[in-house]
Formats: C-alpha cells, structure tokens, sequence
C-alpha cells in the first residue's frame, strides 16, 4: 500500500476531505494484501479525488491536471 500522508491539502471542491477518508481508508484496507499483480505505487485517496473531478467537471481522463495521479 502507498506510504500515508498526515494531511492532505485541499486543491479543488469535489476532493475527498479528511472525515471521510477516515471513513473510506477502512473499506480499501480491508481490500488488501494483494494476492497477485504489482504492488499499488499510487495513493487510493488521489485516485478517488481524480475520479471525483472528473465526475463533477465532466473532462475527460486525459484532461487530468498534472497534480492527479496519471491515468
């Protein structure tokens, strides 16, 4: 799993805040060892922040800006 952070800055509106990560990280915790694959490089609460622009702002995936997670 990727190293945790203490505190995540909020950059945009549609980011997942700290109160419900702390509700969220549990459910993906309990996802985990992976059995087979690579391990994950990528935090899972940025790859959910850049889902969550995507669905408020409708862009597509390859209009990420560069501070998300690349696709």
């Amino acid at each position: 799993m990727a190293p945790e952070k203490t505190q995540s800055p909020i950059r945009y509106p549609s980011d997942i805040i700290d109160e419900e990560w702390e509700i969220l990280q549990p459910v993906f915790d309990e996802l985990e060892p992976y059995t087979t694959g690579r391990p994950r490089t990528t935090d899972l609460r940025e790859i959910l922040n850049a889902i969550f622009y995507l669905n408020k702002t409708g862009c597509p995936w390859c209009y990420l800006p560069t501070d998300f997670p690349p696709y």
